[in-house]
């Protein structure tokens, strides 16, 4: 797949971002992993992103990641495409970038470098470094320690050809709106915001098209079918299901730090389809939040 041919399916559907299971000793458990990937492949989404945020991507090694990705394209084998992280200084996301382009991977979404502070000529460089370094096409995430401006995103759109998906993760209206008018269709933009849903219909109004959604992977048809009316701009509908589960899955979401990756596992736990603990620093939800979730679930499901 082409970098623009990339961008072009990606802007056609909700997106895939599966959690990583793990044994309770915490190691990769990949039979687990693959028949949590076999079901979800199972519904009409436009891209599978392995390893990323939702994935504990920040918490696995190099070679993991490596394996991780290697066995989502095994198993996806081509019915959706793969997008694979590259994170961390430079030099590191140059080596992972070329390791998912070995793995057989479509894409790669470029996430911010850990801990150190750098402006936007530095931000600049770092992401063209890593779209130099890979014929894959790159989706930049925009968040944290890396975000990036109007000004620089219309830079790296002319820089790098196979630059062409920007993840949004702030929710700056005015930046958002900057950069569209800056740079138009030339980049696919999709919503990186944690629980994106919570953001999507005004997003949309903003060439945001569409995003990445977490609770995909235990309630997918409530995911499909709250994109289905973020496109459809039905807002009663919309509201509707913000107030009968979003919302009030956001207050259990929002009582520990950490805890926008710890409820999607809590949530494939209460579904029967339990993808195992969360690895340090994040921690897993207590035995009563875990209830009060599962009693939500039941709501829509």
């Amino acid at each position: 797949m082409t970098p623009v041919e990339l961008a072009a399916q990606l802007k056609t559907g909700l997106l895939s971002f599966p959690v990583t299971h793990f044994r309770p000793d915490l190691s990769f458990d990949e039979p687990a992993y693959r028949e949590h990937l076999s079901w979800l492949s199972q519904y009409d989404v436009a891209g599978l992103f392995a390893a990323g945020g939702t994935g504990e991507g920040f918490s696995l090694t190099p070679a993991e990641i490596d394996t991780v990705v290697r066995t989502a394209v095994s198993e996806v084998a081509g019915r959706v495409p793969v997008i694979a992280p590259a994170t961390g200084g430079t030099f590191a996301a140059i080596e992972q970038a070329r390791a998912a382009e070995a793995a057989g991977a479509d894409g790669l979404l470029l996430l911010p470098p850990y801990l150190t502070e750098a402006g936007q000529r530095g931000l600049v460089e770092h992401v063209s470094a890593v779209c130099r370094s890979t014929s894959l096409g790159v989706t930049v995430y925009s968040r944290a320690n890396a975000i990036l401006t109007d000004v620089s995103v219309a830079e790296l759109a002319d820089r790098n050809d196979n630059l062409v998906c920007l993840k949004d993760g702030v929710g700056n209206i005015e930046m958002m709106t900057r950069t569209y008018a800056r740079v138009g269709d030339r980049l696919t933009y999709i919503g990186g915001l944690p629980t994106a849903e919570t953001f999507a219909l005004p997003l949309l109004q903003l060439g945001v098209s569409t995003y990445s959604s977490a609770i995909f992977n235990f309630v997918p048809e409530f995911a499909l079918g709250f994109y289905a009316d973020v496109r459809a701009q039905d807002r009663d509908a919309v509201y509707r299901k913000l107030n009968d589960f979003v919302i009030p899955y956001l207050d259990i979401r929002d009582r520990t730090k950490g805890y926008a990756v710890s409820i999607v596992k809590a949530g494939l736990t209460a579904i029967g389809r339990s993808a195992g603990p969360v690895r340090p620093p994040l921690q897993d939800l207590s035995a009563d939040e875990l209830a009060q979730l599962t009693e939500l679930i039941g709501r829509v499901k």
